[in-house]
């Protein structure tokens, strides 16, 4: 009975996550010509999905190495692989 219990959880929850996740990402492309913040729902929509699927956790990580070289690119500067531990802050590059 326990492992039916089980089972049927991680089911609900599982369905629970695509319908609400893949909602804010639809949402989140209807924003893409409607007005509102697309550039921030996606990415939650994805985030919650990355809960339940690697697949959205490995579309997710695609769109932040994107969106960081996009903006390295803006600011003229190299972009750093992520994940490179660097850590962004002034102390961390030897800067006062």
């Amino acid at each position: 009975m326990t492992r039916w219990l089980h089972l049927g959880y991680k089911a609900a929850r599982r369905v629970v996550v695509a319908v609400v996740g893949g909602t804010v990402v639809l949402i989140g492309l209807a924003m893409t010509v409607l007005p509102g913040p697309a550039f921030i729902v996606i990415p939650v929509g994805l985030a919650i999905l990355g809960l339940e699927f690697a697949w959205a956790r490995r579309w997710l990580q695609r769109l932040r190495e994107t969106a960081n070289a996009a903006v390295s690119r803006f600011n003229g500067q190299k972009a750093e692989p992520s994940g490179s531990g660097a850590g962004g802050s002034a102390a961390g590059r030897g800067e006062a």
